[in-house]
């Protein structure tokens, strides 16, 4: 009996992690967006901190990885020496704001879809393709004739990467664990979301399956002949990668992000099933198609000018506490707070005046 090729190894272990984290998402809500609007809206930052927990216990899990050997973060694609900071923030500003105009990230749009949310799923498709139009197809001209000619490279100024830990000449394991120790103090110093079983569960959940994705493909993809790209949860690349291998099957390969975009949603469709919420939604009109839509298209582009999501940066791209990766998620929560005032004011120049007026 032939053994299993590497890359099938890999995404059968993607296949059950990503329905671990569809699961997990469905049950305790968790959502970037929706953290980002309670925090703003309401002032409630019980599952912002469940974001931010997750952060934690993934750049702790990451580094403690790294540290012992088990992976290398340095061969990933975000602790490359070439800094994209146009992209980063500018990428991640149009992501955020569209992922407030099509009611979730790419995350939450898989969860949802998987529990029968239709609108979701054209988010997903318009996403995916716009995705692609800028990695590879008309959209990529532009990119690389515009924000990719802001781009550093380090190496001009002595720096091999852009990990925040080597540009301070600081220790690898001592940054994430002071990062780490800080932002789980200040999520766990808030008594309501101390008392939130739920977004406790989300939060470190979230976080360990992160941890979990660097080792499926730092460890079971690890081969001499046929490595696995080292990776962990993302969703914008790998969603359009998702809809060409359905499309394109014929000599293509599996990989892992796209059986976890399937585990994801197989995962949250589970979950809504068995408590009971698995229900068809569709649009309520044309101007929720609309802007949904037009979400959707910003998602793709500005995730892949940011070189990722909330996850694959706010999550995956941040434990590897890469300098973009945190410009990255700067952009994505300026964005999207400017996109729920402008969904207050009705107007962009009413947003930025009402941000402006709130950092006064």
């Amino acid at each position: 009996m032939q053994d299993i090729p590497i890359h099938l190894v890999v995404a059968l272990a993607g296949l059950a992690a990503g329905t671990a984290f569809g699961a997990l998402a469905q049950r305790t809500n968790f959502c970037t967006m929706g953290a980002v609007s309670d925090a703003v809206v309401m002032g409630d930052t019980r599952r912002l901190r469940a974001w931010v927990a997750a952060m934690a216990v993934a750049a702790l899990g990451a580094n403690a990885l790294h540290v012992a050997g088990v992976v290398d973060l340095r061969g990933s694609i975000y602790l490359t020496p070439n800094l994209g900071w146009f992209g980063a923030l500018a990428g991640g500003g149009l992501f955020g704001f569209g992922m407030v105009l099509a009611g979730g990230c790419g995350n939450k749009s898989l969860v949802r879809a998987g529990a029968g949310n239709l609108k979701s799923l054209v988010v997903l498709i318009l996403l995916g393709i716009s995705a692609y139009m800028t990695l590879r197809g008309i959209v990529g001209a532009a990119r690389v004739a515009t924000w990719e000619r802001t781009n550093l490279d380090l190496r001009g100024w002595g720096f091999a990467g852009q990990g925040v830990p080597e540009l301070l000449g600081a220790p690898r394991a001592a940054i994430a664990a002071l990062l780490g120790a800080a932002l789980l103090a200040w999520c766990f110093k808030d008594r309501a979301f101390r008392a939130s079983a739920r977004d406790v569960a989300g939060g470190l959940g979230i976080g360990a399956l992160i941890v979990a994705g660097w080792a499926i493909t730092g460890v079971l993809g690890a081969d001499d002949f046929d490595p696995t790209p080292l990776a962990s949860f993302t969703f914008v690349a790998p969603v359009g990668d998702t809809l060409a291998y359905l499309m394109f099957w014929t000599g293509m390969k599996i990989n892992f992000g796209i059986a976890t975009v399937a585990g994801v949603m197989l995962g949250a469709g589970l979950a809504a099933k068995a408590a009971g919420e698995w229900r068809l939604e569709s649009f309520r009109d044309t101007a929720d198609f609309l802007r949904n839509a037009s979400g959707a298209v910003m998602m793709g582009i500005g995730g892949v000018a940011a070189l990722g999501c909330t996850v694959g940066q706010g999550l995956t791209g941040l434990s590897t506490l890469a300098l973009g990766s945190f410009l990255a998620l700067a952009g994505i929560v300026g964005g999207a707070v400017l996109a729920l005032k402008y969904l207050e004011e009705g107007s962009l120049a009413g947003a930025l005046r009402a941000v402006f007026a709130r950092a006064g």
